[in-house]
């Protein structure tokens, strides 16, 4: 009996949309790849230094309590012994006993049905027994035990233990390291914030679900000092955080349906944490962590000061006291948002008779914005004039205008679909030979309009919110 095929699932199309057309590829793939590593493309990337560009407006330059930062990715080792990673940045590991691949323990029991929040290592063991859960090559597995990480590496030519040094885990410790820094600098008055985008680097156990969980990755998050003697202002702070979040959602055009809240109990929080709470989304392969927001008092500028015998404190001209400010953290991953950004917009519908897939992005994060195309690329006054009219655009809208003469119309406007172009522009005869007005084509409905040139530019700013 023929085993009946497999149903394409959205992630599916959506992973083989996002390599087909320049989104997203296997890191390493004419090697066979690197399990959780990603490549993107050019329209990956420019889809996230479109995402980039909207937070960093949004959290950085549109406030006057923010300052930027780029730390180095390689710190003092002395720097992750003191934030605790070292002695405790684990996930609980356990390994098929027959062909010693390992796997995360969590995810094993999250796979049956079973609820981990909360559960310690002890717990994951005995149910792991208890349910006679097998690796997914069907074998035995050994005891859950705790795996570190971080990707330890030597800075220098020799290697002993005072050359030690790693791939940061996180943005946030380089920021927490700086705080006196920016206080030297630019004597800044509570509350404020310091932000930063960069690379982090998680060894993890079992990369999956595409983008969602990889070993190196990019974070945006904000490190925002606050007063902590008035703690209602701080929870009202921390309140008007969660929200900004949620604007930024808004701005990269999730469905607000598909994004939840989720307070974390405290026997889920991080021991430094004194409130938290979790925005998840539902992926196409559940409802999963998409950014959070952590109340971590203290607890990272008191360790350094232990740590480096630095005073890291805060001097308050107006009471004339000084103190040890509290931080509360948003935190954004930058590749789950990409990632919830694609799925998001994968949309399928019927359009003139046919079936269609396409990219329902926002303007404001789409990579390509508007395609320019003449009727026909056999015939020279319609390109000179699509040319004209390409380089016109750019000027004014910059990198996001294409020009397009590949194939007939019909095909350039599903190609443009694809890969999620809210706008195409059509020179024709009757544009060069009667009225100068081009054919604007709306991607999410198919409608067309008749723009003169004239106005073409303000027509499309307008469009697409620039």
């Amino acid at each position: 009996m023929a085993t009946p095929e497999r149903k394409e699932s959205v992630m599916d199309k959506v992973i083989s949309l996002a390599k087909r057309r320049g989104f997203i590829y296997q890191g390493s793939e004419v090697y066979g790849g690197l399990a959780g590593t990603w490549d993107y493309g050019p329209l990956g990337v420019a889809l996230k230094n479109n995402i980039k560009g909207l937070w960093w407006k949004r959290f950085v330059l549109n406030r006057e309590d923010m300052y930027g930062m780029d730390a180095a990715i390689l710190m003092n080792q002395n720097v992750w012994k003191a934030s605790g990673h070292v002695g405790g940045f684990a996930d609980p590991l356990v390994e098929d006993l027959k062909t010693k691949k390992r796997y995360r323990a969590d995810h094993l029991l999250e796979d049956i049905g079973v609820d981990v929040k909360g559960l310690r290592l002890a717990d994951m063991d005995r149910l792991i027994k208890e349910k006679g859960v097998k690796s997914p090559d069907g074998n035995p597995l050994g005891d859950v035990r705790q795996f570190n990480m971080m990707f330890k590496t030597h800075c220098g030519a020799i290697e002993d233990d005072t050359s030690v040094s790693y791939l940061r885990p996180e943005t946030a410790q380089g920021m927490f390291v700086n705080f006196k820094n920016i206080l030297d600098s630019f004597h800044p008055r509570l509350p404020f914030g310091m932000a930063q985008i960069g690379k982090a680097f998680r060894n993890e156990i079992a990369p999956r679900d595409f983008t969602f969980r990889s070993r190196e990755f990019e974070q945006m998050e904000i490190e925002y000092f606050v007063d902590p003697r008035d703690e209602k202002k701080v929870q009202e702070t921390f309140d008007v955080l969660y929200e900004e979040q949620l604007n930024f959602l808004a701005d990269l055009g999730l469905e607000k349906a598909k994004i939840h809240k989720v307070e974390v109990p405290d026997a889920d929080r991080a021991f430094y944490s004194k409130r938290s709470v979790d925005t998840e989304f539902d992926f196409p392969f559940g409802q999963k962590e998409l950014l959070g927001i952590a109340y971590r008092t203290d607890y990272d500028l008191n360790a350094h000061i232990t740590a480096s015998k630095v005073d890291l404190s805060y001097f308050d001209e107006e009471t004339k006291t000084r103190f040890v400010p509290h931080c509360i953290e948003p935190t954004f991953g930058l590749d789950r948002l990409i990632l919830a950004t694609l799925s998001s917009a994968y949309t399928e519908d019927s359009l003139g008779g046919e079936v269609r897939a396409f990219l329902k992005f926002s303007p404001k994060v789409a990579p390509i914005k508007v395609a320019v195309f003449p009727l026909l690329k056999n015939k020279p006054p319609l390109v000179e004039k699509a040319r004209g009219i390409y380089q016109t655009l750019r000027n004014e809208l910059g990198g996001s205008v294409v020009f397009d003469d590949n194939g007939n119309v019909g095909k350039r406007y599903r190609r443009q679909d694809e890969i999620g172009t809210p706008y195409c522009v059509t020179v024709d005869f009757e544009t060069v030979e009667k009225d100068n007005c081009v054919t604007v084509r709306d991607r999410d409905t198919g409608n067309q309009e008749r723009v003169a040139v004239a106005d073409l530019v303000r027509f499309l700013k307008e469009k697409v919110s620039l």
